[in-house]
């Protein structure tokens, strides 16, 4: 992976924190669905802040991987909540335009956007 720009690399922290933001926010009426999605709501803002203050110190493993982990984790399970449901709970496919849903959906996809833009300028950069 290549040394992002600063301008990149404060991007990538604003996605990722702005997610996680969100994620916490609505924890307390993901609590309300299911005990298990508000703690998982919760460890999306925890996993976000280690992965903003990771890419902030240029950790690597703990910045970007754990970011894209999270990012894409919280994308897989917005579309899974929506067509096929998560345990115990029906789908719900009247909510993908819900505001704070659609925010966070851009937060994560442009945070993964990032993260292959930083591996694909390493792969093209000249050796």
């Amino acid at each position: 992976m290549m040394t992002p720009s600063p301008a990149m690399k404060w991007l990538a922290i604003a996605a990722i924190l702005g997610m996680g933001f969100i994620h916490v926010v609505e924890a307390r009426d993901a609590f309300g669905d299911a005990t298990y999605k508000g703690l998982l709501f919760v460890g999306n803002g925890v996993g976000a802040l280690a992965a903003a203050i990771g890419i902030y110190r240029d950790q690597r493993s703990i910045g970007w991987m754990l970011g894209l982990l999270v990012a894409a984790g919280a994308i897989i399970a917005y579309v899974a909540s929506r067509t096929v449901g998560l345990p115990g709970l029906p789908a719900e496919p009247d909510a993908w335009l819900e505001p704070l849903g659609v925010a966070a959906v851009l937060c994560e996809t442009l945070f993964v956007i990032l993260f292959i833009a930083t591996r694909k300028a390493r792969h093209d950069a000249p050796r």
